[in-house]
């Protein structure tokens, strides 16, 4: 899953798609000294001389960063108030083209920054997040709420009939109105205030918010005192986890890191019921155990700042205000979505537990089943009923394979496009790796950059982002990142993956089609800059691929012996594959519903008590089912506090319509094949942002997209 960034709201130019990218910081970080003064050697003085502006890691400091801000931030100010203060009469290009053109510098700090801020931080970047993130706030404001811009912005868009604008350069006007208004330009003087210091505000709390979380994963830890107590784990597995406590100086003990989601993958393997236990505390305890990482305060000023700043811009609640943009437009819509899904999700998990509870009696466990019990016990059911578990599988799933044999196979096969990976570009650390794209005429399409592996100082998830974007006006090609969290293996073992991650591996380098095919004129609308419950379509739409047999039979190949998956175990698989389902599910939708709960709060319904609402809004939704725990509980839910899915979260679901439905129509075209990919392409991938995104899938698909195939696919027909 992707969330790729975090997203300053209403963006307006192409510096803001990468401000976007720096992490957010605490209100009570103390001011950073004065950056030091800006010369001509920093390396954001001037565009990489690097292919395509690619990054020059190996020249970029941390001491560059904080006087680059200062200087991008003083050069994109007096571009801004340049066109604004120009006596001209407004035009499309001296006013909305200037504004396109503007902040070049700004982007590319920004892009840097937000890119090492995620991957490869340290004590020196948390801190210059915490200081840059209400900086950029306001100066984002100092241009949306700039009175004298939005009047020449509002005069265009007055007389857009008359213009005899392209299509693409109408609905940039019409964005760019609808932006300013959004952001605030018509209120008065006095509110403009107001919504100045709710922003600056926010941008230090879900900075706060941000660090803190990582932070405390990094605390969250489980130690244990004996290799007994990992019992089930490979030794491997429980030599790093040794290897982990003497990195923390914990010697003769062991570490197991928690990752971001609420469920850790040693639950599926670990034979000791008091570790697993343990281990899923230690996850789901984290931000409310008290301590400075402790998130539950900055909880309530984000969800009480969002609501507040919400009604100054004319809606109820932060919720109706993030939806009037997206395709689903309304809380209503939302609403029923998640609804409609809940109950039968529920009933479906219940039923798996049931089988759970088979297994443990069967076995005389003399106990009820426990959330801690899910992973571990459902491979059981699953090896059960299928005569397998998912542990066959990783043999066959080797990264390199999966990379090189399976997700780039398919690109080739679906595009056209084909790979060569370069060692010559630097990367900010030594996984990153740089490949370039060439499109079926042989010309170079984009360069692409792979860092697959999980890092302390690196947050969880897995996302992709833009380093460059694309845009015919800026004459700039895209250079598109994918980041996972794969654990590193010990130097000469393979890296083998787990069937989610092969997912994964193909979900993000989705998006990095996206970003790679974009065709565009403005750097507004490049690549994924499109509706937040829209954006993860694409990417979905790649992992149908994983499983394609043709896709499969390329990549799925023993590590050692480089003998294909057995047939009886690919069927296996494909006859498994809703297994979970309900479980999958309803840990989803608990989670979206949460996010909506904070969300559609007014002002004066925040609450004092974060876990307390979070169990009640569980339970009015029907979905407090203590075997299923969300995905995220609220005080490590990253994806909405610090990221770009406040209100958003839903967004995978809604896409994941889209996506279902275009998979049947893949499967009844004739699938992988360069007719459908050279479609699929040319309708919807190549226009980013350039035209209302249900009008784009209509012209991709010919009709608007059935709920159908989605509630096969998750197995919530029947219920």
């Amino acid at each position: 899953m992707k969330p790729t960034h975090i997203i300053l709201a209403a963006a307006i130019s192409a510096a803001f798609a990468n401000i976007a990218l720096a992490a957010p910081a605490p209100a009570t970080a103390a001011p950073m000294t004065a950056a030091a003064p800006f010369d001509a050697s920093n390396p954001f003085a001037k565009e990489s001389s690097l292919q395509y502006n690619y990054p020059a890691w190996d020249k970029i400091k941390d001491e560059h960063f904080a006087p680059a801000y200062a200087e991008a931030m003083r050069q994109h100010a007096a571009e801004i108030e340049k066109i604004a203060n120009n006596k001209a009469a407004p035009t499309f290009e001296n006013t909305i083209v200037a504004m396109e053109r503007s902040g070049r510098m700004l982007n590319r700090v920004s892009s840097a920054f937000g890119t090492l801020s995620g991957s490869y931080t340290n004590d020196t970047l948390i801190a210059l997040g915490r200081d840059i993130a209400p900086k950029l706030s306001q100066h984002s404001d100092a241009i949306r709420l700039n009175g004298k811009l939005y009047a020449r912005i509002k005069a265009l868009y007055d007389k857009r009939a008359s213009l005899k604008l392209d299509s693409e350069s109408a609905y940039l006007l019409d964005r760019y109105n609808n932006d300013f208004e959004r952001a605030g330009a018509k209120l008065s003087d006095a509110d403009k205030e107001k919504l100045k210091a709710f922003n600056s505000q926010l941008a230090a709390l879900q900075t706060k918010f941000a660090q803190d979380t990582l932070k405390e994963a990094n605390a969250s830890a489980l130690v244990v005192d004996s290799r007994a107590e990992l019992a089930g784990m490979s030794d491997k597995a429980i030599d790093a986890a040794a290897a982990e406590a003497k990195k923390r100086g914990l010697d003769g003990k062991f570490v197991l890191p928690v990752v971001n989601t609420t469920q850790q993958a040693s639950l599926s393997v670990l034979t000791n019921r008091a570790t697993r236990e343990k281990l899923l505390a230690a996850s789901m305890a984290r931000g409310s155990r008290g301590g400075e990482f402790d998130t539950r305060n900055t909880v309530l000023q984000i969800a009480k700042l969002r609501a507040e700043r919400a009604v100054l811009l004319g809606f109820p609640n932060h919720a109706a205000y993030n939806l009037e943009e997206q395709t689903a437009k309304t809380t209503d819509a939302v609403n029923s979505l998640l609804a409609e899904l809940a109950t039968p999700a529920v009933n479906n998990a219940k039923k798996e537990a049931a089988d759970i509870q088979k297994v443990i009696d069967a076995e005389k466990g003399g106990f009820k089943a426990a959330a801690y019990d899910w992973s571990f016990y459902s491979d059981k059911v699953r090896a059960e009923r299928y005569a397998f578990d998912a542990s066959q599988l990783r043999p066959y799933f080797e990264l390199n394979r999966v990379l090189v044999d399976g997700v780039f196979f398919a690109a080739t096969k679906e595009f056209g496009i084909t790979f060569k990976e370069r060692k010559d570009l630097p990367g900010y650390n030594e996984d990153v790796r740089v490949f370039d794209v060439f499109d079926v005429d042989g010309k170079q399409l984009a360069i692409f950059t792979f860092d697959p592996y999980a890092r302390s100082n690196k947050r969880g998830g897995a996302w992709a982002n833009a380093w460059v974007g694309q845009s015919k006006l800026l004459g700039t090609k895209p250079v598109i990142a994918n980041n996972l969290n794969i654990p590193k293996p010990a130097a000469g073992e393979p890296t083998l993956l787990t069937y989610d991650e092969v997912r994964t591996t193909f979900h993000e380098f989705g998006h990095a089609l996206h970003g790679m095919f974009s065709d565009v004129q403005y750097p507004r609308f490049s690549g994924s800059r499109v509706p937040r419950d829209y954006v993860e379509f694409p990417s979905q739409v790649n992992e149908m691929w994983m499983a394609w047999p043709e896709v499969l039979a390329n990549y799925a190949k023993h590590y050692q012996t480089g003998e294909p998956m057995p047939k009886a175990l690919l069927d296996k698989v494909q006859a498994s594959s809703q297994f979970n389902e309900g479980f999958r599910t309803t840990e989803y939708l608990a989670a979206a519903l949460l996010d909506q709960a904070w969300h559609q709060l007014a002002p004066n319904q925040i609450p004092t008590d974060v876990l307390a609402f979070e169990a009640q809004a569980l339970k009015k939704a029907g979905v407090d089912f203590a075997l299923v725990p969300p995905r995220y509980r609220s005080t490590y839910f990253s994806h909405t506090f610090s990221g770009g899915y406040s209100a958003g979260y839903y967004g995978y679901l809604w896409a994941e319509k889209l996506d279902a439905d275009t998979v049947e129509w893949f499967k009844a075209n004739g699938g992988l094949t360069r007719k459908n990919g050279d479609h699929f392409r040319k309708t919807l991938l190549s226009r980013g942002g350039t035209l209302d995104a249900m009008q784009m899938y209509r012209n991709f698909r010919g009709k608007d997209a059935d709920i159908k195939p989605l509630l096969e696919r998750r197995g919530l027909t029947g219920n």
